[in-house]
Formats: C-alpha cells, sequence, structure tokens
C-alpha cells in the first residue's frame, strides 16, 4: 500500500525525533545484538500469566458489581431507586475522579527495590479487600443506610483505582518489546475474561440459590406464615451475598500475591534530558494534544458505554422484561463463558487483519443480537443462543480497548522521545472517561426505572419498567456503538504506522543502549 502525503510527512517527523540517523546497513554483529536483545526482551510463558492474573481482582469486581449491584441496591438493601441512581453515580464518578489523581501520583513515584508499580499495587489490596466486603453488608439500621454504602463503595473504588492503574502501567515496564506486550496483554484479556465469568459465576450461582421474592403459603388465611417466609427469605439472600464476597476477597489476595511474587518489573533505561518532570496540568495538556490518543479514548468511549449500559440492566432485564428470574445467573455466566473461549480467537483476528478491522467486526456482532433479544417473544432457548452470540463481542470490547492504547503510547513516544514517565497517565485517562461515562449512564438508567413506576423489592413490576428496560439494553446501545466506531474509523495508527513506530523505538532502544554500554567501558 503506497502512503500518501499526511504518511511521508509523518515519517519524516518520526526520523527527525530519533536521536542519530537510521543505519542504512544492518552489519552481522548488528544483526546478532538485535537478536540478543529482543531475546533478552522476551518473556516467558510463566511471567505472562503471573501478570496476567493481576488483572483478574479488576474484573471479578467490576463484574458482580455492574451484573449485581443495581439489583443488590433495589431488592436486597431495598433503597429507592432515587438513591439507588446517587449512589451508582457518585461512586462511578468519585471513581473516575481518582483515577487520573493516582495515575499523576504513579508517575511522580520513584522507584523502589521492587519497582515503580509494585508497591501501589500490593499495599492498597488489603483495604480494597475489606471494603469491597463491606459493601455487600446490609446494616441494620436505615437512617444512614445510603451514607453507608455511598461511603464504603467511593472507598472500594479508590483502593480499587490505587490497585488497576499501576497494573495497567504496568504492560509498558514488563517487556521494551512491543510484539511481547502484545502477547502479554493477551494472555492478561484472557484470564480478565475469565476473572469475569468467575465473578459471575460464584455471585450468580450462590445468590441465584435464594431468592428475596415471597414464596405462597399453602394456608392462604395464615397471613404471619407468608411475612415470616419473606423476612427468612431476604435474610437468607443477605447471607448469600455476603458467602458470595468472601470468596471473591479471598480470590482478590491471591491473584495479587500471584502478580507481586511473578513479575518482574523493569526499570526504565535511564536516559539523559535536562526536562524536568512534568506537573499534572502539563501533564494533561501533553496528553490531550496527542490526536490519536483522544480519537481512540473517545471511540471507545462510546462503545464501552454501550456495553456498560447493557452489563448494568441485562440482570433487571433478564429478570423483569423476560421473565426468566430463575435462569438469570445462568445466562449471564452463558455470556461470559462465550467470551472467555473466543478471545484467542479475536487475538488472531487482529494479528492477521489488523486491529482495526477487527474492532469494526468484534462490535458491530453484537448489534443483530440486541434488536433479536427485544423483539421477538420471551423464549428460554433463544435467550441461551443470544447470550453465546453475544459473548463474542463482549470479548472483542475486552481485548481491543487494551491492545491498541500500547500503540497510542507507543505514537506518542516516538513524536516525543524527549517526555518520560507518562504511561500512567495514558492508561489513568482512559479509565477516568470510561468511569464517570459508566457512572452517568448507570445513574440516569436506575432513574429511568423509577420514572417508569419501578417498586422497591416487589416481584411483579408495571409494563413500564419492562419497556423501559428494552430500551436501555438494545436502541439506546446500538446508537453508542456506531457513534463509538465512526470516531475510532479516524484513528490514524492502522499496522503500517504501528510498525513504523515499533521499528523506530527498537533502533531508539539500541541507541541508547550502545551510548549506556560505550559510557560503562569508558
Amino acid at each position: 500500500m503506497a502512503r500518501g502525503e499526511g504518511s511521508e510527512q509523518y515519517t519524516a517527523t518520526l526520523l527527525t525525533a530519533t536521536v542519530k540517523p537510521m543505519k542504512t546497513e544492518i552489519k552481522p554483529n548488528e544483526q546478532r545484538s538485535f537478536t540478543e536483545k529482543q531475546r533478552k526482551n522476551g518473556l516467558s510463558v510463566w511471567s505472562k500469566l503471573c501478570y496476567a492474573f493481576g488483572g483478574a481482582p479488576y474484573q471479578i469486581t467490576g463484574s458482580t458489581l455492574g451484573f449485581f449491584l443495581q439489583i443488590y441496591l433495589l431488592d436486597v438493601a431495598q433503597l429507592d431507586p432515587f438513591y439507588a441512581s446517587i449512589i451508582l453515580f457518585v461512586g462511578r464518578a468519585w471513581d473516575a475522579i481518582t483515577d487520573p489523581t493516582v495515575g499523576f501520583l504513579v508517575s511522580r513515584s520513584r522507584w523502589t527495590s521492587i519497582g515503580r508499580m509494585m508497591p501501589w499495587i500490593l499495599f492498597s489490596t488489603p483495604f480494597a479487600v475489606l471494603t469491597y466486603f463491606l459493601i455487600w453488608y446490609v446494616p441494620s439500621f436505615e437512617e444512614g443506610k445510603v451514607i453507608w454504602y455511598l461511603v464504603f463503595y467511593c472507598l472500594f473504588q479508590s483502593m480499587q483505582t490505587c490497585f488497576h492503574v499501576p497494573y495497567s502501567a504496568l504492560t509498558m515496564f514488563i517487556s521494551s518489546d512491543q510484539k511481547e506486550r502484545d502477547s502479554a496483554t493477551a494472555y492478561r484479556m484472557m484470564v480478565e475474561v475469565l476473572g469475569t465469568l468467575l465473578g459471575t459465576a460464584i455471585q450468580g450461582q450462590i445468590v441465584g440459590g435464594v431468592s428475596s421474592c415471597p414464596t405462597e403459603p399453602k394456608d392462604s388465611n395464615s397471613t404471619n406464615t407468608t411475612m415470616n417466609t419473606t423476612i427468612v427469605s431476604l435474610e437468607d439472600t443477605k447471607q448469600a451475598y455476603l458467602l458470595a464476597s468472601g470468596v471473591i476477597c479471598i480470590i482478590y489476595i491471591f491473584c495479587a500475591l500471584v502478580l507481586f511474587f511473578g513479575v518482574k518489573e523493569q526499570k526504565e533505561s535511564d536516559r539523559k534530558t535536562s526536562a524536568p518532570p512534568l506537573t499534572f496540568r502539563q501533564g494533561l495538556w501533553v496528553i490531550a494534544s496527542h490526536g490519536p490518543y483522544v480519537k481512540l479514548v473517545i471511540g471507545f468511549l462510546f462503545t464501552s458505554l454501550a456495553f456498560m449500559l447493557l452489563e448494568g440492566n441485562f440482570a433487571l432485564f433478564i429478570t423483569h422484561a423476560l421473565g426468566h428470574r430463575n435462569d438469570f445467573q445462568n445466562i449471564l455466566l452463558v455470556i461470559m463463558l462465550s467470551g472467555t473461549l473466543t478471545i484467542p480467537w479475536w487475538q488472531w483476528f487482529l494479528t492477521r487483519f489488523g486491529k482495526k478491522t477487527a474492532t469494526y467486526c468484534g462490535i458491530l456482532w453484537a448489534v443483530p443480537f440486541m434488536i433479536l433479544i427485544v423483539s421477538i417473544q420471551s423464549h428460554l432457548i433463544i435467550s441461551y443462543l443470544v447470550s453465546v452470540a453475544a459473548g463474542v463481542s463482549v470479548a472483542a470490547a475486552f481485548l481491543l480497548p487494551w491492545s491498541m492504547l500500547p500503540d497510542a503510547v507507543d505514537d506518542f513516544k516516538v513524536q516525543n522521545p524527549d517526555i518520560h514517565g507518562h504511561e500512567a497517565l495514558f492508561y489513568s485517562f482512559y479509565v477516568f472517561f470510561i468511569k464517570f461515562a459508566s457512572g452517568l449512564s448507570l445513574g440516569i438508567s436506575t432513574l429511568s426505572l423509577k420514572f417508569a413506576g419501578y417498586v422497591t423489592g416487589e416481584c411483579s413490576q408495571p409494563e413500564a419498567v419492562s419497556s423501559t428496560l428494552k430500551v436501555l439494553v438494545s436502541p439506546v446501545p446500538i446508537i453508542l456503538i456506531i457513534i463509538g466506531l465512526l470516531v475510532i474509523k479516524t484513528y490514524p495508527i492502522d499496522e503500517e504506522r504501528r510498525q513504523g513506530n515499533r521499528k523506530l523505538l527498537q533502533d531508539l532502544l539500541d541507541s541508547e543502549s550502545e551510548t549506556s554500554e560505550l559510557g560503562s567501558s569508558v
């Protein structure tokens, strides 16, 4: 494919950004040196697996909160939909605010004996586990119940941010080889989808075994029997949520320990630069000025928002719109299982056909099934078939953003070779926009249920609630997907540019290594 005028100008810019002129001839000893560096930067399968385990806590807790927190606040904690919407929005908005803040602090952190990212991951884990467990505890008092959930939800999101932002930026510090990073990202996405599957399975199967809906008594004249059955059932449901959260907390700690002991963080090469560290405002401006990153974030903002809106309302949709109250946890499990099994296929697809093509195919795949699920009469078998198909798109939505973000960061490095220590900012601002939009969507959707007449704790809801849920899981996500893909179409980093960046960065790294070796020998 011939390059256009813009591509030629871009290539010229990149060539002038390197430290020294490119060599036109690769000598045999240079080729051997390049091969040795590649071998040195290579990651073992064990290292990739240990790195991937670190992504599981975020997805396990995220899937349980995404699928079950809304229905838990409404039907178990029995909060008014208005207050539930406030908790969901404020919690996600607070989480979004903490992301760039933690990202900035991480970028200014000093290197320690265990790395620059690892201390954040290690010390945030116990506090994240404690606050997560308390989210699923129903306090005995009524007056401060809203404050209870709001405080612990925000605290957990803060601790989770202190774990996940450094972990996301760790991608750039496990290897300097882009191919190895892409491979490690694929491992990570596989484990993250497995984590989502595990979280959905644990929470769904434990909680799905009990029901807060009253059981009709055999003696219709015994009103006391009806009341007692309801109270016992609700208490059983509360205990089930606590049990599920306890199991998830144990898995959280285990995955954090595997990451800590199994991954060695590589120290960034010492580069001679007189430029002082960027302030928070300067870092924000520099990142916002990088066009490819901005387009990538905006595009995936809309597509991620679509899937988050679907995720947040799907349990209620299955329960109240489709009427599959006893099967909703199994349907969610089928979605995650399908996504888990198709992650390797999407990794092959993006390698074979390119990341932008994989984005179009993967995300658009869900649209026909979103239309189908609300167009036909409720049928359990069709619901399961749609769930299998939807899982394929869920896998693509998981893999592609995190696979393309390192490309945008590398592009920035090539164009700005004198700016260092910015990786955490790129990841944190991406997560900031995604989480803020997610909180806004969950808040608005829960508020929409209140206006539709949702009755807290009731097993039967008005028809308007069913219609509202259908809108929230089909037309609105489809519109968001279309907007997001139109933005991603303008994303300029194609396979040719990505490979060019990879070669330029490798040459830059080689020149720095040669300079360092020469200095040490002198």
